[in-house]
């Protein structure tokens, strides 16, 4: 199947760039947010220079008080954004919880936790507590009776610890939806509604994510107000910098041989690999194992501690290939230069997106490849990745090796 017949859209792609409703002003510099000294010389410790474009952005009218609709590609600063937008309106004097930032999956509320602690550490008197499922959750409730202005967390946990008092919300002052699309969906959408029940009214609202569906965008004018909106034409959300290519594997037991040949002519530092289920994952990691590839595999049936050890062991580079669900499909910070589709995204076109951004971030250069059977859901799937996002996948060359130049 060449790639023009894997193209059908004929509709020429709008121009990319940033859409925004309320003209947002920029801010170049960290310098010019006056933020606190203290914070200011946590974002340079940190290693940050200067705001990406989403950060130039968001950050101010988070700091204004202005309810956020915020969209940008993976791995261009938003969770920097959100949680530059947080530490800049806490007030370290009072000890009362006043930022509350969800996100879908234990390891994004950890990467934001860390982020946050990270550059937050040199202002007296901040407490930040984290509270993830399948953690205790009586140590979450003593952790909370200390300084907690900001919690992170995911929302089974957090509405829980906030239906038993745990956390106290009467003096709330901002709450943030990291990949808010996610998080307005089906799967999260009756208890972010509970959440949003026990907190006050006038709590400012901030929304991050790589992909938005119209769905969210208009569920949003509910419990927005006359909020900032800062959104990526579709032509941009797939990233410039990412070569996304695709291989004919006809039949979906021709994969792993394929995969295989794949190991032997393409050398990369990390690689992830992406599969539709968990038991996929497992079968997938028994396989390379069992012909002497070393990897390793995560999936959201594991515990809190086998997840924590995998992501530890991919981070420092101890293991270079994880196969994984969409569970590390979004936000993951990693060194991956390459991502593997073993799998298409069937259900969730938004998906795709966010599983290639994992490599290619802030500014590097990627590549996706996928697997693609002649199946008509495959066929179907890539036909409308390309529709919607206004992009070419490409079949994948010969020359294997000059796509790592």
């Amino acid at each position: 199947m060449s790639s023009q017949s894997m193209n059908n859209n004929d509709t020429p792609c709008p121009q990319g760039g940033f859409i925004e409703t309320n003209q947002t002003e920029l801010v170049t510099s960290f310098d010019d947010f006056n933020f606190d000294h203290s914070l200011l010389r946590g974002v340079y410790g940190y290693g940050w220079e200067k705001p990406t474009p989403i950060q130039q952005r968001a950050i101010k009218p988070m700091m204004d008080g202005r309810d956020t609709l915020a969209q940008a590609q993976s791995g261009t600063g938003k969770t920097g954004a959100f949680s530059l937008g947080a530490l800049a309106i806490v007030d370290p004097a009072d000890r009362s919880s006043q930022v509350l930032i969800l996100s879908p999956t234990r390891e994004l509320a950890r990467q934001t936790y860390d982020v946050i602690q990270d550059v937050g550490r040199f202002i007296e008197k901040l407490g930040i507590v984290q509270c993830v499922g399948g953690t205790s959750v009586r140590q979450n409730a003593q952790e909370l009776e200390g300084a907690s202005q900001i919690v992170v967390g995911t929302p089974g946990r957090l509405y829980h610890i906030i239906s038993m008092g745990a956390l106290r919300v009467d003096r709330l002052q901002m709450i943030i939806l990291d990949e808010a699309d996610e998080m307005l969906d089906r799967g999260f959408r009756d208890i972010m509604y509970d959440t949003f029940k026990t907190i006050p009214a006038d709590t400012q609202v901030c929304l991050f994510s790589a992909t938005y569906t119209d769905e969210i965008i208009d569920m949003t004018k509910k419990f927005l107000r006359e909020p900032t909106k800062i959104l990526v034409k579709k032509a941009d959300v797939t990233l410039d910098g990412i070569k996304q290519y695709y291989v004919q594997c006809e039949r979906e037991e021709y994969k792993f041989q394929t995969l295989c040949d794949l190991y032997e002519h393409i050398s990369v530092s990390q690689m992830i690999i992406f599969c539709n289920t968990q038991r996929k994952t497992e079968q997938l990691r028994d396989l390379l194992e069992q012909n002497d590839f070393t990897c390793s595999h995560i999936h959201g049936g594991m515990t809190t501690e086998e997840r924590q050890l995998k992501m530890k062991l991919f981070k420092s580079g101890s293991t270079r290939v994880l196969i994984t669900t969409d569970l590390l499909g979004r936000g993951i910070d990693a060194n991956v230069s390459l991502v593997l589709n073993y799998d298409l995204p069937h259900q969730d076109l938004a998906s795709y997106v966010h599983r290639i951004g994992r490599s290619g971030r802030f500014g590097k250069k990627g590549l996706a490849i996928n697997f693609c059977t002649t199946s008509p859901q495959d066929g179907y799937t890539m036909s409308e990745l390309q529709r919607y996002y206004c992009t070419v996948i490409h079949e994948l060359p010969s020359d294997i090796a000059a796509l790592e130049e």
